[in-house]
């Protein structure tokens, strides 16, 4: 340290204990990228759910597009465009003057009149009806109004639709159980819902101006179609929460830290550091790397490299205490 210069090792002399030692480049790994668990997402449907239900998007946008192409008589693609996982406080927050434009559908079944809603921007609204009515590409306008008329057969298109995705379903005929509404449909939730909100976008072909078609779900009516099973309350087994706890803890992530080594100083020698100086840590060059999660040693390891970045090379398994 500085204030002990006797102490310091030169560069000189740290060159020479590194052309003594030598040094071999580490086998490169995998670099493992991580993100923060978001606690305020629903996790209803896992990653290999989540595959099947992007499958299952991308058949329902192939068939919208048929549909459409059919009743506008023009040739539009529909494509899926996201599928996200939210509880449905989320779409409660969004406030009446956002969605005061919206025009919004809500569809169930004889036994469920509440199984989802289809929503269409106003945008959206007015590029489908023109159209339908052979008119001319429209310009953008915030202050256009929907006819009579024009609403009319934007119900029809909004129908089309529902029918499309209850055509898909094997033991589910969809159809709407209310009239057409602009702006945020009145639904009764309570706030923890677990919804899914799937995004298609609707462009004439070789265009690239996309208008969106929103179709908001609750997340266990999709369930047949990724094959999740649900068991009433009372069905449950010790096993079967167990294996649920363990399956959500799993898809669960963690921090993970490699612990070099330590030193202990006094707070004068701490202060007294300076840019170059050396520290000696209390393990030997050949010793293992620790990782640590929630300030347990789990793995040891030897470091490398990999893509450009510092890594670990697991090695073993540390003893838990």
């Amino acid at each position: 340290m500085s204030s002990a210069p006797d102490n310091n090792i030169s560069r000189i002399k740290l060159q020479n204990i590194l052309a003594a030692i030598g040094s071999e480049p580490a086998e490169d790994t995998t670099l493992i990228e991580s993100t923060e668990y978001d606690w305020h997402r629903p996790r209803h449907f896992n990653s290999r759910e989540l595959e099947k239900l992007d499958d299952f998007t991308r058949e329902i946008a192939a068939m919208l597009s048929k549909k459409l192409t059919n009743l506008l008589q023009n040739s539009l693609e529909a494509t899926a465009a996201s599928t996200t996982q939210h509880y449905a406080d989320e779409f409660l927050s969004q406030t009446s003057e956002e969605k005061k434009n919206d025009y919004n559908l809500v569809f169930g079944t004889d036994q469920n009149p509440l199984c989802g809603v289809v929503g269409i921007s106003l945008q959206t609204a007015i590029f489908i009806v023109t159209q339908l009515l052979g008119d001319s590409e429209p310009e953008k306008d915030s202050d256009r109004v929907l006819s009579e008329l024009e609403e009319s057969l934007l119900l029809d298109i909004i129908h089309a639709i529902v029918e499309t995705l209850s055509s898909s379903y094997d033991n589910y005929d969809f159809h709407a159980t209310g009239s057409i509404v602009k702006g945020q449909p009145c639904l009764e939730l309570q706030g923890t819902e677990e919804l899914c909100t799937i995004i298609f976008n609707i462009k004439k072909t070789g265009s690239e101006n996309n208008s969106e078609v929103k179709l908001l779900m609750f997340c266990d009516t999709l369930d047949p179609i990724v094959g999740k099973t649900t068991q009433a309350a009372g069905e449950f087994s010790a096993e079967d929460i167990s294996k649920a706890i363990v399956d959500r803890l799993q898809e669960a992530h963690v921090t993970i830290t490699a612990r070099l080594g330590s030193a202990v100083l006094t707070f004068e020698e701490v202060m007294s550091l300076q840019p170059c100086d050396i520290l000696l840590l209390d393990k030997e060059i050949d010793e293992p790397v620790e990782l640590i999660v929630q300030d347990q040693a789990l793995f040891r390891g030897q470091p490398a490299k990999s893509a450009g970045s510092y890594a670990v090379v697991i090695t073993e398994l540390c003893e838990m205490k």
